[in-house]
């Protein structure tokens, strides 16, 4: 296993790729679908949360259905010495739903949920006094979050 990385079997790709589609599938119906009886099911299930490879089962939210029709990408740059208090900014707006440390010349990757412009302009001043910041509205999202290629030969094509 180079560099830590965990050798995942056919099995063990086809358990992450029922998650994947339905967190919430019986232990019984993932065994049928990956072949296993239901005990053998669920101790692969566990080994796969004990070795790190599942951190938890989720849910998928339409922001949209809960009244944060608009989403938006912002990048933020800190001004000199307020990467840190930027950050704690950042992580005390609940409409901040994910968010990157990333290289290059931003410092931060934002997605964010909002009910209207007027709400972002709000969120936006938060960090205006610390940080310039430049904002892309999602439009639409063609690749939703997925599983990274699991197996070797997917990755070589």
């Amino acid at each position: 296993m180079p560099n830590g990385v965990l050798e995942l079997d056919d099995i063990d790709q086809s358990i992450l790729e029922a998650l994947a589609g339905n967190a919430r599938i019986s232990l019984k119906e993932l065994a049928q679908q990956v072949g296993l009886s239901s005990p053998s099911a669920a101790e692969r299930l566990r080994r796969l949360e004990e070795r790190g490879v599942i951190k938890a089962f989720t849910i998928d939210l339409d922001p949209a259905a809960v009244g944060y029709p608009l989403q938006a990408i912002v990048r933020v740059r800190p001004l000199p010495g307020q990467l840190h208090i930027v950050e704690r900014i950042i992580q005390d707006i609940p409409e901040i739903v994910e968010c990157d440390k990333v290289t290059g010349e931003d410092c931060f990757i934002a997605r964010l949920v909002v009910r209207s412009m007027a709400e972002l302009d709000g969120i936006l001043d938060k960090v205006a006094e610390r940080a310039e910041t430049n904002t892309s509205m999602i439009k639409s999202s063609p690749v939703k979050r997925r599983l990274p290629p699991l197996s070797r030969g997917k990755q070589d094509r």
